[in-house]
């Protein structure tokens, strides 16, 4: 089985180990601490020049995941400048107040995303049926979902995140994250069925 590994990144350096250390893919944010934002224009930039598929999160601010037209506007604005820097793609998600998707913002942005790759990002871990956002994602076209499966870290949730896999069936791909180690790793990708792992990976350590 072939694994993709992909490393989550908010700066210049963490881009340059990321790619030195092996990632497959890179997820490129701001402020990791707020749990990822837009990257600035010049990270992005930078990220242009990697050697590998760069996807830029599209996040206007922190807190929730229910924005506003002036928040969507400015998100669009932000793949716009994503495509125009020659990215590969997009991490982002949108919510309704009591936590399902809001798939009429989710679709507009996918649409205006067109040539670009998507990953829906862990607004998902907040549905309150996860069965039915899977489908969901799968209609609107998104190329995969992160997700810790509703719990805080991946490995505390290993039979949902292993229920999203066999339900997705191929059609979309399923990515675990949230608390992905060294250590654990292998076993996460074992149990979950899952070909895709996500980490920050803040803490030196072998990636493979």
């Amino acid at each position: 089985m072939t694994v993709t590994l992909e490393i989550c990144v908010d700066s210049a350096e963490g881009l340059a180990a990321a790619i030195a250390g092996g990632a497959d893919r890179i997820e490129l944010c701001s402020a990791l601490a707020l749990g990822g934002l837009t990257p600035s224009p010049g990270l992005i930039a930078l990220a242009a020049k990697a050697p590998r598929p760069v996807y830029a999160m599209i996040r206007p601010r922190e807190g929730d995941f229910v924005f506003s037209p002036a928040d969507l506007d400015q998100m669009r604005r932000d793949i716009d400048a994503v495509r125009e820097a020659g990215l590969a793609g997009v991490v982002l998600g949108a919510s309704e107040p009591r936590g399902r998707l809001d798939s009429e913002a989710l679709g507009r942005l996918t649409a205006h995303s067109e040539g670009l790759g998507t990953t829906l990002h862990r607004a998902f871990d907040l549905v309150p049926d996860a069965a039915e956002a899977l489908e969901t994602v799968v209609e609107l076209g998104f190329e995969r979902i992160l997700t810790s499966g509703g719990a805080a870290k991946a490995d505390q949730a290993l039979p949902a995140i292993a229920a999203l896999v066999k339900q997705a069936d191929g059609r979309i791909s399923v990515m675990p994250g949230s608390g992905v180690r060294p250590e654990n790793a292998a076993m996460i990708l074992s149990v979950t069925g899952a070909h895709e792992v996500h980490a920050s990976c803040r803490a030196p350590g072998p990636l493979a």
